[in-house]
C-alpha cells in the first residue's frame, strides 16, 4: 500500500510568503514609529500650552481621580441598567414598526400611517427632547399606571427615540432582500407572515448586524441624557461632585467608565464588518 503523496510548498511560494511577511513587518514599524512621533508631538503641545498647570490641577488630580471613582461608579450601574433595558425593547418596537411600515394591504394603511408618523416624528426630535417630555409630561398627567421611577421613565423615552432609528435599519435589511426569495417561499406554500418569519427576516437579521451596534453604541452613551431627569447616573454623580470640589476630575473618571464599555463593542463591530467583506469578497 502507497502512502499518499505529501504536499511541499514550491521554491515561488516560499517566496512569496517571505516577501509578504517582510512587508507586513515593515508596514507595522513604520505604523508603530508615526503613532509614537505622532503621540508624543501631541503630549509636547499639551504639556507646553500656557494653561496646562491649570488643566493638570482641575482634570487630573491623581486624589480627586481616586476619591472620584465609587460614587462615578455607583451611578455608572444605573448606565448600564437603563442600556441593558432599553436594548431588547428598542429591537421589538423597531422590528415591528419596520414590518407595520412594510404592509402593503390596504386594510392596514392607519397601521402603516401611523408607523410612519412615528418614524418621521422621533427621528426629527432629539433625544434630550424626547426625554424631557417623556420624564416630565408623563407624570404631568397623573393618570393611574404611569410610572413616576425615573429609571423607567428614561428607558421609555430611549426606547421611543431610538426605536424609530431602529425601525429604518430593519426596513433597509428587510427591503434589501430580492423579491424572489418571498416568491419562491409562497411557491412551496408558506403564507406571507411565514415567509417574513422564516426567509426574509432571518437574512435581513444578518445584515443589519453592524448597523445595530452602531446604534447601540450611541444608546450607551445618550444613557447620560436621563441625568436631566435628576437621575443620580454617571454624568450626574461626576456633576455633583465637580460643583462641589470646583475639580473636573470626576468627569474624567465618568468618561473612562463610558470608554471602557464601549471601545469592545465597537471593536466587536468592526470585527464583523471585516468578516462580512471578507464573505463578500470570497
Amino acid at each position: 500500500m502507497t502512502a499518499d503523496p505529501v504536499w511541499v510548498k514550491s521554491e515561488r511560494q516560499r517566496e512569496r510568503e517571505r516577501v509578504l511577511a517582510s512587508q507586513g513587518r515593515r508596514t507595522a514599524s513604520v505604523a508603530t514609529i508615526s503613532t509614537i512621533l505622532f503621540v508624543a508631538l501631541v503630549v509636547t503641545v499639551v504639556i507646553s500650552a500656557p494653561g496646562w498647570p491649570r488643566v493638570q490641577e482641575t482634570f487630573f488630580d491623581p486624589e480627586m481621580f481616586l476619591e472620584s471613582v465609587p460614587a462615578v461608579a455607583d451611578g455608572f450601574l444605573i448606565n448600564i441598567k437603563i442600556f441593558l433595558i432599553a436594548e431588547p425593547l428598542i429591537l421589538v418596537v423597531g422590528l415591528l414598526v419596520a414590518l407595520a411600515r412594510g404592509t402593503r394591504s390596504p386594510a392596514l394603511f392607519p397601521i402603516r400611517a401611523l408607523a410612519t408618523l412615528y418614524v418621521d416624528v422621533f427621528r426629527g426630535v432629539p433625544t434630550l427632547l424626547v426625554i424631557l417630555m417623556v420624564g416630565f409630561g408623563l407624570p404631568a398627567l397623573k393618570l393611574q399606571g404611569i410610572p413616576n421611577d425615573l429609571v423607567t421613565l428614561g428607558v421609555i423615552a430611549l426606547t421611543l427615540s431610538y426605536g424609530a432609528y431602529v425601525a429604518e435599519v430593519f426596513r433597509s435589511g428587510i427591503e434589501s432582500i430580492h423579491p424572489s426569495q418571498v416568491a419562491a417561499a409562497r411557491s412551496l406554500g408558506l403564507s406571507h407572515g411565514k415567509a417574513m418569519r422564516f426567509v426574509v427576516l432571518p437574512q435581513a437579521a444578518r445584515r443589519v448586524v453592524v448597523p445595530l451596534l452602531n446604534d447601540f453604541i450611541s444608546l450607551q452613551k445618550d444613557t447620560s441624557l436621563v441625568a436631566t431627569l435628576g437621575l443620580m447616573e454617571a454624568v450626574r454623580q461626576a456633576q455633583i461632585i465637580a460643583s462641589r470640589e470646583f475639580d473636573y476630575t470626576s468627569y474624567l473618571v465618568a468618561s473612562l467608565l463610558f470608554i471602557l464599555l464601549t471601545i469592545p463593542l465597537a471593536r466587536y463591530t468592526d470585527h464583523l464588518s471585516a468578516k462580512a467583506r471578507k464573505r463578500q469578497g470570497s
